[in-house]
């Protein structure tokens, strides 16, 4: 994997203003406001930034958290973790292993066969519908 390095300038050039704030800040979109938080489009996840592969529709399901989830990426070297202790939580921080992308959070509550759930903020993904 060919890593992605760029100046948070040449960042800000390229993303709308929620993108640069998510994915390179590490905010957070609200809750349920999210393009693809109810989306059942068929298709493959890409990171925003660096069109990296990331989830694909049949891993995501309704977690009733107001953001995209899903239970596994499309393959383990995908993403990158972090300890994140921010917000007087402990939460795992999930990220773009390519570009270095702030995606969101995982949590050991999700589904089977993982038992994981990747809240991921809508901002950060491009879905790439599957052809019919």
């Amino acid at each position: 994997m060919n890593k992605v390095e760029k100046s948070l300038d040449a960042w800000r050039e390229e993303l709308s203003d929620e993108q640069f704030h998510v994915c390179r800040l590490g905010g957070t979109e609200r809750a349920f406001t999210g393009r693809y938080h109810d989306t059942k489009t068929p298709g493959v996840y890409h990171c925003a930034c660096c069109g990296e592969p990331l989830f694909d529709s049949d891993t995501k399901y309704d977690s009733g958290s107001g953001w995209p989830s899903y239970f596994q990426p499309v393959s383990d070297a995908a993403l990158a973790s972090h300890d994140d202790s921010s917000h007087g939580m402990r939460r795992t921080e999930v990220r773009c292993a390519r570009c270095d992308a702030h995606l969101g959070h995982v949590f050991p509550d999700g589904p089977e066969p993982t038992g994981l759930r990747f809240c991921i903020n809508s901002a950060s993904l491009e879905l790439r519908p599957r052809e019919a």
